[in-house]
């Protein structure tokens, strides 16, 4: 069991984000990465495709790829299915995202919290829930994305700039000071790649969280948890896609190194 690879599942490139973390924390474990693509995005599509979706790649990956483990890299995914493929495959040790808004609310200072997501994401149960259970200690503005994972998906750099400033703009204002927003929730693990982008347009002095290296040890967590942790050697990655292999390939180099 200990050599079988970890699988990491996303709609897109986003999940790479996440991967990037894994490998820094479990250099020596194999990693199968599986984008859905074919099939993307799921962000501004209702539960049951979602659903419908993860099921049959998480199949996929348990059945045909026999993962140890499994990481659900997409906030989308995850709200929506999450706990159905838990039922499902019980002693698959698995981990899941959610937007930061627990880590977010510890680092703002003028408790007032901007959360970016797809519109699935935002509008699940999952975040409400989430949400409801700080809303006593923060404000948090929701403020969903449509098309920006897209056009980070594509590497459209002008969609993103253009998007990007459409959204903070909506949010905002962001600094410092009373009633401004000091810290950003990068709810989509497609949002890191743009992260530059992000903090340019609200400024050094805001935080930007996202959720790749907290995922990374919750895995380490739940691989040493079972026994399944992998010492010795260096990983490897295998990259597959339902859409276009060259586009993930271009993206894991360009972000990756790999």
């Amino acid at each position: 069991m200990n050599s079988r690879p970890i699988g990491v599942f996303d709609s897109g490139v986003g999940g790479l984000s996440v991967l990037g973390a894994l490998r820094a924390e479990l250099p020596a474990e194999d990693f199968i990465y599986l984008a859905d693509a074919g099939f993307a995005p799921y962000g501004e599509r209702g539960d049951s495709y979602v659903i419908e979706r993860t099921r049959t790649v998480v199949q996929r990956l348990v059945q045909e790829d026999r993962v140890k483990a499994l990481v659900i890299a997409c906030n989308t995914a995850t709200a929506a299915a999450i706990h159905l493929v838990r039922a499902e495959y019980p002693q698959l040790p698995l981990v899941g995202v959610e937007p930061a808004l627990k880590p977010a609310v510890a680092l703002s200072k003028t408790r007032r919290v901007g959360v970016i997501g797809t519109r699935g994401t935002l509008a699940s149960a999952k975040v409400r829930t989430l949400h409801d259970s700080l809303k006593d200690q923060a404000e948090f503005v929701f403020q969903p994305c449509d098309g920006l994972a897209d056009a980070i998906q594509n590497d459209d750099t002008a969609q993103i700039a253009t998007l990007c400033a459409r959204y903070i703009e909506v949010l905002g204002p962001f600094g410092t000071q009373s009633g401004q927003i000091d810290t950003l929730v990068l709810g989509c693990t497609h949002y890191p790649f743009a992260q530059h982008v992000l903090q340019a347009l609200v400024g050094e002095t805001v935080q930007l969280i996202e959720t790749g290296e907290p995922i990374a040890r919750q895995t380490r967590r739940l691989l040493e948890a079972g026994m399944l942790l992998k010492n010795e050697g260096m990983g490897s990655v295998t990259l597959l896609t339902t859409g276009e292999p060259g586009q993930l390939r271009s993206a894991a180099a360009r972000w990756l190194s790999l």
